[in-house]
């Protein structure tokens, strides 16, 4: 009889269904089965195995069940918290997944695990900070820059909380929100960000040349969006001096430097004419190492006060960013604005008197657009010069300071020269001499 039976029930475990393993049941089974657990520890590592499991094949709705359960009241919040932290990890570097598909479904993952964590924020602002600033790489990533600089912005950095957190890490994040609006050409948010940086930028808890550095370089490139170029030039010079001799130069490419000095130079060509001009392009003119950069043809021209020709005009604008060529309110773009006001100067070095028609062919403007530029640098103290409106004619007048200086350097030659006769006449060197008299009284006569 036993051996009879074995069979029918063989049979009977064949018909029966299969019993489900527990990580096989559904994942609402499975948690609440979870939730029920007593010890806090073992708990967390069967949350930690499920989440685990899920997110290694890609099942995106049982991730996003999870997230709505350990937001509920069956789950402890230092259990929810380790959870938020782990998926979070989980979420970073989204960016160098290579298929677009699951990189897309991710961060509908993180969007949806942001939405839900905001109206408890303040309990999660860890896990909060830490999904946001993946985020934002992503969104970096994909070009997307104002909005990974608003994600970002989401950090709430004046918290109780958050002030736990050092003055470098919240220098590090509003420089970086800087950086991302100045991707997308938007200087009046990256300047509000970084006036907000500049309050932890002296705090002694940090000690980062880079950063600084990188806080430097976004100043400057605020300075150049909102067209204040005369400062800016100075800026990037600085910068491309700086960098020479800090501890940060063995970090910084040879590139960059020379991107730095050939934004100086570009922005000091762009700059209104006038003696602060001047004297930037003066020093960047003296440095040696711009002899090396692709606009020295032209920056040299601009110093040596030489009029602009269009083929010249045309290849600098080639390689001007677009608010470098933006529309000013008075018609003019920022290029043209420049050129003319240049060149203005330099025709105020070779005439002394010249009218406005002759002065409009020069400058490519009409004569009435002559005379306001002539009266605008006039007014502002950028052109030495008188306007006769009756005749129609400008009247330059000479530098005074340039000649006078001019003259002190001839004496002082001079001196030179006739010490140095004066002195072979002692030592009775002779002087080779040509007709008009012996050396000593040619010497007498210097």
């Amino acid at each position: 009889a036993p051996r009879r039976a074995a069979p029918r029930c063989a049979a009977l475990r064949r018909s029966s269904p299969r019993r489900m393993l527990p990580d096989e049941a559904p994942v609402e089974a499975r948690l609440a089965s979870i939730a029920e657990m007593d010890d806090r520890k073992a708990k967390l590592e069967r949350y930690q195995d499920a989440l685990r499991q899920s997110f290694e094949a890609g099942r995106v709705e049982e991730l996003q069940q999870m997230i709505h359960h350990w937001l509920g009241e069956d789950v402890p919040l230092v259990v929810s918290r380790q959870l938020f932290q782990t998926l979070a990890e989980f979420l970073q570097d989204m960016q160098l997944l290579e298929e677009d598909a699951t990189r897309a479904a991710r961060a509908a993952l993180a969007e949806r695990m942001l939405e839900a964590l905001q109206p408890r924020v303040i309990s999660f602002e860890e896990q909060v900070a830490l999904l946001r600033e993946s985020l934002a790489k992503l969104y970096s990533f994909e070009g997307k820059y104002s909005k990974a600089a608003s994600t970002l912005a989401g950090i709430d950095l004046d918290s109780g909380t958050r002030g736990a957190h050092s003055a470098y890490y919240k220098l590090r994040k509003c420089v970086d929100i800087a950086m991302l609006y100045l991707e997308d050409d938007d200087p009046v948010c990256a300047e509000t960000f970084l006036r907000k940086a500049s309050t932890f930028l002296n705090q002694p808890d940090h000690k980062d040349a880079a950063l600084e550095l990188q806080y430097n370089v976004c100043y400057a490139r605020i300075l150049d969006s909102k067209r204040r170029f005369l400062e800016a030039a100075l800026k990037y010079y600085e910068l491309s001096q700086v960098a020479v001799s800090s501890g940060a130069a063995a970090r910084v490419a040879a590139e960059d430097l020379e991107q730095a000095l050939s934004a100086a130079a570009t922005c000091a060509i762009l700059a209104g004419a006038g003696p602060q001009r001047s004297r930037i392009l003066a020093m960047l003119y003296k440095d040696e190492r711009c002899a090396a950069l692709e606009v020295y043809s032209l920056l040299r021209k601009v110093y040596l006060d030489r009029i602009l020709t269009q083929p010249e005009i045309d290849a600098f604008a080639a390689r001007l960013a677009p608010h470098q060529k933006a529309l000013l309110p008075n018609g003019f773009t920022v290029l043209n604005r420049a050129v003319i006001e240049h060149n203005l100067l330099s025709a105020s070095k070779l005439y002394k008197n010249i009218d406005f028609a002759e002065l409009g062919a020069l400058l490519g403007i009409s004569r009435e657009l002559a005379e306001k530029v002539a009266a605008g640098m006039v007014e502002d103290d950028r052109l030495r010069a008188s306007i006769d409106q009756v005749e129609g004619v400008v009247y330059f007048q000479a530098d005074e300071e340039e000649l006078t200086r001019w003259d002190l350097q001839v004496q002082e030659v001079c001196h030179a020269v006739n010490s140095i006769l004066e002195d072979m006449a002692r030592k009775q060197i002779p002087v080779a001499a040509p007709s008009g008299g012996p050396p000593s009284d040619r010497a007498r006569h210097s």
